[in-house]
């Protein structure tokens, strides 16, 4: 006779003889092992995973990676059907992913890009060549992303006779980082600037000595009012910009990136982007910030309202809104270039407004800020906040933080906040010492960041205040050199370091850490095969460093050839 208690006893024996036999259908030998659709193998494979393990072969499964291991391991699941890819010993790591860039906007111009270029030279042969390509009217511009600090044979900018003689049929724009811009005569007839135009707010139209235009716009607001004013393409235009602009950073090894927007940011930025993802054509994965730059008060009231709808995270892991930056209130906003910035409490009022609005929503915030002053009243405000509403969890980062102290490290981490440096003296280090002083060799804090413990990324803030290539971001990380190699910083770190900070950490930036930034198990397979080894390579040479491939969801986006 059988009890209850029997009966209870047997079936939990076949309860768990079924999860036996379960068990053995779906990790033993003969049932388990699912086939790759690829496999790389023969090659040193940085994983970046929490134990920076070197692997030899890697096996994906449509867009995710199956297993990661040796040779003979990942060559187990290999089916019939199975693409099979010999790396010849070449090296492998994640995607590279930048936490600050403004990529989205870069399609507004097909331009002409002087990043790394270290001779003047050169760039003059660039701009001739450009010319040479183009129609009689057709626009050359050149949105920032170089100073001419960089110009190791001559540094200087781009005169107008020059220009003029250079480009005589067609309109010029030069503009150098966000200080001033160069333009030829036929730019300034398009634009309709004269000698009676009137001066910009935060810009001035420079006039030589006879009362005539000299073509330069110096100033930050006076390069904003030029590039308000420059042609915007028509949407099929557009849209082949924006392939080309992703098709270029995929050949420099980004796979991912979050994008702080920019001034003028309207849907038709954002839109392309959108209908390449939904048409799965989208080569990167773009997550992206609404930025708004209130700077009266009945703005900043328009800016609570629109907070009060913000639905993040509606897409997809290609393109995706996550929230909110990377100006809160525009009067209250740091400039790399500048030490005289002012705390002022009514611009903090008006910040309190959006913060609160942001902390109610439980919005990410990622907040542009460089100077110590600033830093600290926005630590005030934010622990004021997180005693009416806490902000522990929503991720909220503080981008650039050039000037940020050990104090204040510990204040961010206390609120779970992330910190993203980014490597803006490439171009800019020299006139950054020219404005702080020895405070500049500290500038941005990669040492003191890194050992602080909080979650931190490496980034770029490209394409206008310096250039798009990652493996220049990690090389000026790791050196403290510019790109014609003067040195401008002592906060080195090493080059492991670095790269975790421009990969597994900057997935937390985009939410994403279950999905990017290492080479895993389940994982998205976003990853690059270098033509050098970056564990090896010298230091100085981090930033001749090549993509062969680039990989994302699986699927070979750039081969070299």
């Amino acid at each position: 006779m059988m009890f209850y208690g029997d009966t209870e006893i047997m079936i939990k024996k076949i309860i768990r003889m079924s999860a036996l036999g379960l068990s053995l259908l779906v990790s033993g030998p003969n049932f388990a092992a699912e086939l790759a659709d690829q496999i790389l193998f023969n090659g040193k494979v940085i994983t970046v995973n929490d134990q920076f393990q070197i692997a030899q072969a890697i096996a994906i499964k449509g867009e995710r990676i199956l297993k990661v291991g040796s040779n003979a391991d990942i060559k187990e699941l290999r089916g019939p059907d199975t693409k099979m890819m010999d790396l010849h010993r070449k090296t492998v790591i994640p995607g590279l992913i930048d936490n600050h860039a403004h990529f989205v906007r870069a399609p507004e111009h097909d331009e002409l890009r002087l990043d790394n270029v270290t001779s003047r030279k050169q760039a003059i042969a660039m701009i001739r060549e450009r010319v040479k390509q183009s129609h009689p009217g057709e626009w050359i511009i050149t949105i920032g992303g170089w100073s001419s600090d960089q110009f190791m044979d001559d540094a200087r900018g781009f005169p107008l006779a020059e220009l003029d003689q250079i480009a005589p049929n067609n309109p010029v724009v030069i503009q150098e980082v966000y200080w001033r811009s160069f333009l030829n005569s036929a730019a300034l007839k398009e634009l309709k600037l004269t000698e009676s135009t009137l001066d910009p707010r935060g810009g001035k139209i420079l006039k030589g000595s006879d009362g005539k235009l000299t073509g330069v716009i110096d100033g930050a607001g006076g390069v904003a009012f030029i590039a308000a004013k420059l042609p915007l393409p028509n949407p099929t235009e557009w849209r082949s910009n924006v392939l080309k602009v992703v098709a270029e950073i995929n050949s420099m090894g980004i796979t991912a990136w979050y994008d702080a927007g920019g001034r003028g940011m309207t849907d038709k930025h954002y839109l392309p982007y959108e209908q390449l993802a939904n048409e799965q054509k989208l080569n990167a994965r773009v997550f992206w910030s609404t930025i708004r730059q209130p700077m009266t008060i009945p703005e900043v009231d328009t800016v609570v309202a629109e907070i009060a709808q913000q639905k993040p995270f509606q897409g997809g892991d290609y393109f995706s809104n996550i929230g909110w930056g990377e100006t809160t209130y525009a009067p209250f906003t740091t400039s790399l270039t500048r030490n005289d910035f002012q705390v002022r409490s009514e611009d903090l009022e008006q910040v309190r407004r959006i913060i609160d609005a942001l902390a109610e929503r439980g919005l990410m915030l990622n907040n542009h800020v460089e100077m110590s002053n600033a830093i600290d009243a926005l630590l005030d405000e934010y622990e004021a906040l997180n005693k009416r509403r806490p902000i522990k969890g929503y991720r909220w980062v503080f981008s650039h933080l050039d000037q940020v102290t050990l104090q204040e490290l510990r204040r961010m981490q206390k609120l779970g906040m992330y910190a993203g440096l980014h490597s803006r003296p490439l171009i800019q280090g020299g006139l950054m010492h020219q404005v702080h002083g020895e405070g500049a060799w500290d500038m941005p804090p990669f040492r003191r960041v890194q050992d602080s413990g909080i979650i931190w990324g490496l980034g770029s803030d490209a394409t206008a205040v310096t250039t798009s290539n990652p493996f220049y971001s990690l090389y000026f990380a790791t050196t403290g050199r510019m790109i014609n190699g003067k040195k401008v910083n002592h906060q080195n770190i090493t080059r492991e370091e670095a790269l975790i900070a421009h990969t597994r950490s900057n997935a937390y930036f985009l939410f994403q850490e279950d999905n990017l930034g290492s080479i895993q198990p389940g994982k998205y397979a976003d990853l690059l095969v270098l033509d050098r080894d970056y564990l090896i390579v010298s230091a100085e040479k981090i930033k001749d460093i090549k993509p062969l491939a680039t990989m994302v969801g699986g699927k070979f986006v750039f081969q070299a050839q």
